[in-house]
């Protein structure tokens, strides 16, 4: 079997952990096999936080969408419900956009939400005649 010597592709590899692994704490960014640990784990976790950020971000949108609504004396529930039965196709980012930056533009969407329920609940009455 012939002999192999790693070289560059040994410390090529090392070179890339080390480098990603510059500014960790004590031997975390100096040893390699310490170094490879926490590079590993620190991918775990920006894998994760990626998908965390997409979560954390749609709360906070409804948190500010409930906000405006409830400035408008409307539920978050009753307003989302309102605009998919007008047929308004804004998702949640524009929305929150909307009612941080546009109050009076919040206050017509809200007009359409409840003008959309009003008709919808008059719909179901005339049904049940």
């Amino acid at each position: 079997m012939p002999r192999v010597k790693r070289s560059t592709k040994r410390s090529d590899r090392r070179k890339k952990i080390l480098k990603r692994a510059s500014g960790y704490f004590l031997t975390k960014s100096k040893l390699y096999q310490a170094a490879q640990e926490a590079v590993e784990r620190s991918l775990k976790f920006a894998y994760t936080g990626r998908k965390q950020k997409k979560r954390q971000f749609r709360a906070l949108w409804i948190v500010r969408i409930n906000a405006a609504c409830h400035a408008n004396d409307i539920s978050y529930s009753t307003f989302i419900n309102g605009l998919k039965l007008a047929g308004n196709a804004l998702d949640r980012k524009i929305l929150a956009e909307i009612a941080a930056h546009d109050a009076a533009g919040f206050a017509t969407l809200v007009g359409t939400a409840k003008a959309a329920l009003a008709s919808a609940k008059a719909a179901r009455e005339k049904g049940k005649q």
